[in-house]
């Protein structure tokens, strides 16, 4: 009966949590749009300007104040964000001052490649550095370990544009065995997944390899390998379960770092996603994409978090019993 009743608790406590998050989400996002508005905003350099530049006129004080009053950027900062704030949640960010289209319309066109080459990278990391992690933590002060951990200090110093340049030097330069740049086949997407994924693998593998070492030295381990059980089945059913669980924050929030660290692989590999398209953004100072960009990032920052955390919740029961009388 007592069982019952924690397990209730637990339960109801966890929905209190998700309904917490799920309620200050709104007010997160808003302060996130905010923030978005006035990076731009504050930036020295007046758009009208820059779109008159890139239309290859003489901007001049009357056209840059025509152009202004057209796009609405004479009026308060106040007003300027509810119009800007109005078309956003109808998804309208504006429009390219290089290409003249809907920023929404070359976003959607370029995100899928970023997602495809962060989802690439993705189960590149998962794969690698589970195994790693656990054989290190396994065998303890060992060669390999000692190994692992060489390599895992130098996958986290190197730059990624530095590893970059040297896997497409290596890999497609001297032996030829994959293409230099953009993207098509399967082996376009290795070397920047790749690029992508090492600097996280170094930090999983020793993540994996901590959390591993701290429940092997916990009592229950011990006290099952006291009433018999394999060594095998103590590990599968209760150690790597018990250690997965503070990764789950390091996993929610890596999707969002390789999204965001995608600028620079894709920039060297030429790879067609979102990262390129901002820095030719940024080097045409085309500022509504450029802010479109920030804004879409820092939600799936936001929304990866909320997901984290209530995943988080879910998986740990001691985490539920603790904060559900908070």
């Amino acid at each position: 009966m007592k069982t019952r009743e924690v397990m209730k608790e637990m339960y109801e406590s966890t929905w209190l949590f998700c309904l917490k998050r799920v309620i200050t989400l709104p007010f997160v996002l808003l302060g996130v749009s905010i923030m978005t508005f006035l990076f731009i905003r504050f930036v020295p350099v007046e758009p009208a300007e820059v779109i008159l530049r890139l239309s290859g006129v003489t901007p001049t004080a009357e056209a840059i104040q025509a152009l202004r009053s057209e796009l609405g950027t004479d009026q308060p900062l106040s007003i300027q964000y509810f119009i800007w704030l109005k078309g956003v949640l109808h998804f309208d960010f504006g429009t390219s001052f290089v290409s003249k289209l809907p920023v929404a319309q070359e976003i959607v066109e370029k995100l899928p490649a970023t997602f495809e080459l962060a989802l690439a990278a993705f189960v590149c990391i998962i794969c690698i550095s589970i195994p790693l992690g656990i054989v290190s933590a396994l065998y303890k002060n060992s060669i390999f370990d000692k190994i692992v951990g060489l390599l895992s200090i130098i996958s986290v110093s190197v730059p990624t544009f530095w590893l970059g340049f040297f896997l497409l030097y290596l890999f497609s330069l001297k032996l030829g065995i994959f293409p230099t740049n953009g993207k098509g086949t399967i082996l376009h997407m290795i070397l920047p997944a790749v690029s992508l994924a090492l600097p996280a693998i170094g930090l999983f593998v020793q993540a994996i390899r901590t959390s591993v070492i701290e429940e092997l030295q916990k009592y229950y381990v011990q006290y099952a390998y006291l009433r018999g059980l394999k060594k095998s089945v103590i590990l599968s059913r209760h150690v790597f379960k018990n250690a997965a669980i503070p990764l789950t924050t390091m996993l929610g929030m890596t999707l969002g770092n390789l999204l965001g660290g995608a600028v620079i692989v894709e920039q060297v590999f030429s790879w067609p996603g979102l990262g390129r398209y901002l820095i030719e953004s940024i080097i045409n100072r085309d500022y509504p994409v450029v802010q479109c960009y920030v804004l879409i990032i820092a939600i799936i920052y936001v929304f990866a978090n909320l997901c984290t955390d209530i995943l988080h919740r879910i998986l740990d029961p001691q985490l539920m019993m603790v904060r559900g009388r908070e």
